[in-house]
């Protein structure tokens, strides 16, 4: 029973971390309409900036803040300079830009740091367990991630649902033409987007860190199952990214732990059985 339950919560915090990483892709995909295959670099690159920083500094609590605005410096340079002049390119444009950044990506980590596997300590205010039920306790660092990553999520639906930005963002990922008809400036929405999802994705690695090792592509994998939160959530839809990594999480962390033979199969059949009931996506609007 313990053991069911450490996998529950280990299944949860997945599941949050993905849709750190998912709401940012859902929403460059659904409002931009660029596939952003280096989207789990950029992952990656959070995590190997909290390795340096918290090198540097002796302290892993700057690397949360050095992320986020890194994240934002990052994105804002990358859609002004690249993805703005490939938005309304062919998606195949899209895949080839992105691939080619991931090789950049890597090569500047390989140059600037190196290829080696690297650790980050937990934080020593969190390094212990709690008590959660009988004999059983749970780590107080993955509880922290947890509630950061709940609270990031109530602040982007906060945002997102509740003001006019917000509005105008939902409104250019259900109807991009109709957002410059009304006259709002879609070159800063995409720039917003592009810069939230970056440092959404950059604080996502900076959060793993500490519970996984720092290494060479780290994020594909965070890469590929936050896709399929995209198609199972629906373009777009930061309700639907929330609840797709979810249960994306739950499902993988459950059956690696259980059946592992069949975890990824499940992962992706609950992909293809979503494209083929609802192929907009289960918590798609309309």
């Amino acid at each position: 029973m313990t053991t069911f339950l450490a996998q529950l919560l280990n299944g949860l915090q997945y599941g949050l971390l993905l849709f750190l990483i998912g709401s940012g892709l859902t929403l460059i995909f659904g409002v931009m309409g660029v596939i952003n295959l280096a989207h789990g670099s950029l992952f990656m690159i959070g995590a190997y900036l909290a390795y340096v920083v918290a090198g540097y500094t002796g302290t892993f609590w700057l690397a949360l803040p050095a992320a986020i605005a890194g994240g934002l410096l990052f994105g804002t340079f990358l859609e002004a300079a690249l993805f703005r002049r490939f938005r309304d390119r062919e998606h195949l444009d899209q895949v080839l830009l992105t691939f080619a950044l991931i090789l950049i990506f890597e090569e500047a980590r390989s140059i600037l740091i190196d290829n080696q596997f690297h650790s980050v300590a937990v934080p020593a205010l969190l390094d212990f367990s709690v008590p959660i039920v009988g004999g059983f306790a749970y780590s107080a660092y993955r509880l922290a991630v947890l509630a950061v990553c709940l609270a990031v999520a109530a602040l982007m639906l906060l945002f997102v649902e509740r003001t006019n930005i917000g509005a105008s963002i939902r409104a250019a990922a259900e109807n991009p033409e109709m957002v410059g008809l009304l006259g709002v400036d879609a070159r800063r929405i995409h720039m917003l987007v592009f810069a939230a999802g970056t440092a959404l994705a950059m604080l996502a690695g900076a959060l793993a860190a500490p519970l996984q090792s720092v290494y060479p592509g780290m994020g594909d994998g965070f890469l590929i199952l936050s896709f399929i939160v995209v198609v199972i959530g629906g373009l777009g839809s930061i309700g639907g990214a929330f609840w797709a990594a979810l249960l994306v999480g739950m499902v993988d962390t459950l059956g690696k732990a259980y059946v592992p033979q069949l975890a990824g199969i499940a992962v992706c059949g609950m992909m293809a059985l979503v494209l083929l009931v609802r192929p907009a996506g289960l918590f798609a609007r309309g």
